[in-house]
Parts: C-alpha cells; structure tokens; sequence
C-alpha cells in the first residue's frame, strides 16, 4: 500500500509560468513603444479634429529636428539615406505608413524634402504629427 508521500501528480501547476510569460509580454510590449518614440521634438498645434490613429506593426517615424537633422526613429540619417531605408522597408511591406514629425522651429524645407522623399519611394500612408489642444 502506498503511503500519502508515494502520491503520482496527474496534473501539473502551470501558474508560475502564465506569470513569466505576462511579464516578458509587458516587457516586450514597454520596449516597442518606447522604441518607437524617436527624437524628443516639441510638435505644432493643429486646430480642427484630428484623423483616425495610424496602427501598424511596421509604422515608421520620420523626426525634422529644429537643426534641420532627419532621424528615422531614433537613427540619424541623411537624405539620400533615408530614402535606401525607406525603399528597403517599403519592398518588405507595400503597405508601409509613415509619421513625419517636425519641430514647430523646423524650417518648412525640410519637411518638404523629407515628403518629396517619401513620395519618390511610393508610400501613399503619410501621416503629420501634431499636439492636440
């Protein structure tokens, strides 16, 4: 006969690791976002109702700096270089959406060249960001 130590488990607890995986999801989830942020700017004001959010796994910040500096998210690039990354990214997605973020001290030309840019390669899914009120 048996004794209640000798007991065979048919079941196995599997709480601890549901809770490992919720936390390696939140952590996974704060690292996106974050990366995703870009260049700290101080965006213009936009009177009127904004436009439906841009959701996508694949969205791209474009960032103007008030110095005229382009950043792609956080990595800092030139014209010329913006352009192979977007034509790049843009063959692995076709449905790429873009976010052009500029400084309200950001010289209008180089938002205009960042645009003319974006339109060169073909993305149709432009977004500007601006504060709300």
């Amino acid at each position: 006969m048996a004794s209640a130590d000798e007991k065979s488990f048919d079941d196995i607890n599997v709480t601890p690791m549901v809770d490992l995986y919720l936390v390696l999801l939140l952590i996974f989830i704060i690292m996106t976002t974050a990366g995703v942020q870009g260049v700290k700017v101080e965006l213009p004001r936009a009177g009127g109702k904004a436009s439906a959010p841009m959701t996508a796994s694949k969205l791209q910040a474009i960032t103007v700096s008030p110095e005229g500096g382009i950043f792609l998210n956080t990595t800092a690039v030139t014209l010329d270089q913006l352009e192979d990354e977007l034509t790049a990214l843009k063959a692995a997605s076709p449905d790429l959406p873009v976010v052009v973020r500029g400084d309200k001290a950001s010289q209008y030309q180089g938002i205009m060249q960042v645009l003319e840019v974006v339109g060169r390669v073909g993305i149709d899914k432009i977004g500007l960001a601006t504060q709300t009120k």
